[in-house]
């Protein structure tokens, strides 16, 4: 009786690990969230997924086309989880193999809380059917929020879900989205391949909104949130700080290129949370830029860091493939910004990677967000430069053969 059950309790040992070798960098995509909140249906999902092929963005590198909240029906009688049936009247799987007939993945949402942050019907006790689900639909990106999670722990929840998705055998990249509180970037890399760690961002520069018993936050204070993070991020495992507000109509060109940046600096993934359909040109400009891209996308995944700050203007630099650096100047002041910046005689140092540009050596400078560039200035002279208010100035240095 013993050896009986001893034997059955062995088939009961959970994998607690992710999926390995995905994201090796950090996702790209797009999110239904920030523009629309609840209102997602079959139809603009489609057409979201056409507009990421037609736009250009596809070919930039955008992969994931990812359903938030309030997608969800009612559970069975059995329990499984049921699209629901108005908004979504042809089904999940349907709606998957449509996207991935475009040559993108599609990603859904879900909560380890009783009820999702929208107040749908969440995964808690329901883990390992809702991953066999989302496997037979072919999803490729589960989000997995925190609301209603009365005496859960973060760490354990999680695990639950990574074990669930594995037991289902399909891979599934995993979103670990509880804003941070319980520091997932602790425990977070062998379990998800991102981890939020902020509260939700909020569509302006510089500002909080308070909504009482929780608080959104602009572009600064976010990226002013990552202080400390960088040694936990690298290839597969990302620190997370929210998805784009770029093209939301809020932020200024020039802060949504600053916007841009610092998430690619950050190595964070480039979720897009605005209307594909209606881009501006100088939307679509930022979202596919490829050098910028390039930087966020490089295969090192080194979180880039703050080298200096000075009355609003910021320094960055990030680490690249074959020598190459990113270097970014922020200006989140309300006035424009001279730069004179001496390659010479600044120090710019990894202290995690241990690793330093040789400034003895010539590095060619490309100025990413400006078109006219040629490619010819390199490091033998002081970069010099303005910088208007809530903007950016992105380079790449490469070292010169």
């Amino acid at each position: 009786m013993g050896a009986t059950a001893f034997a059955q309790g062995n088939n009961y040992v959970q994998d607690y690990t992710k999926y390995q070798n995905l994201a090796l960098t950090p996702p790209m995509g797009w999110n239904s969230w920030n523009k629309f909140a609840c209102n997602v249906d079959e139809n603009m999902i489609k057409q979201m997924a056409d507009a990421m092929v037609s736009t250009g963005m596809k070919d930039a590198g955008y992969t994931y086309i990812n359903i938030d909240d309030c997608w969800h029906g009612d559970r069975d009688e059995q329990g499984f989880i049921h699209p629901d049936p108005t908004r979504f009247p042809n089904g999940m799987k349907a709606l998957a193999d449509y996207v991935h007939s475009k040559g993108l993945k599609l990603g859904i949402y879900s909560d380890a809380g009783s009820q999702t942050c929208g107040g749908r019907p969440g995964s808690r006790g329901y883990e390992f059917q809702d991953a066999q689900t989302y496997a037979s639909w072919g999803i490729d990106y589960l989000k997995y929020d925190w609301c209603n999670t009365e005496g859960l722990k973060a760490e354990g929840a999680y695990k639950t879900i990574t074990a669930a998705l594995k037991k289902a055998g399909r891979p599934i990249v995993l979103s670990i989205c509880e804003w941070g509180n319980d520091k997932p970037w602790d425990w977070g890399q062998n379990v998800g391949h991102l981890w939020r760690t902020t509260g939700d961002i909020y569509n302006c520069f510089d500002c909080i909104k308070d909504h009482g018993t929780w608080k959104a936050f602009g572009v600064m204070e976010i990226l002013d949130k990552q202080e400390g993070l960088r040694q936990y991020a690298g290839p597969g495992h990302w620190n997370d700080p929210d998805m784009l507000e770029v093209g939301n109509g809020k932020l200024t060109p020039g802060e949504d290129r600053a916007h841009f940046t610092m998430w690619a600096m950050l190595a964070a993934p480039l979720i897009a949370g605005n209307d594909l359909r209606s881009m501006s040109k100088e939307t679509i400009e930022v979202l596919t830029n490829k050098q910028v891209i390039a930087i966020n996308q490089d295969r090192l995944g080194i979180q880039g860091f703050k080298v200096s700050a000075d009355a609003g203007l910021e320094v960055w630099a990030k680490p690249l493939e074959n020598g190459d650096w990113a270097i970014a100047f922020l200006n989140r002041s309300t006035e424009a910004k001279q730069i004179n910046f001496d390659w010479a005689t600044t120090k710019i140092y990894d202290d995690i990677n241990k690793i330093s540009p040789d400034f003895k050596s010539v590095y060619t400078i490309k100025n990413l967000w400006d078109k006219k560039d040629n490619g010819k200035a390199t490091t033998k002279k002081a970069f010099t430069a303005q910088v208007p208010a809530h903007d950016i100035i992105t380079l790449r240095l490469t070292p010169k053969k």
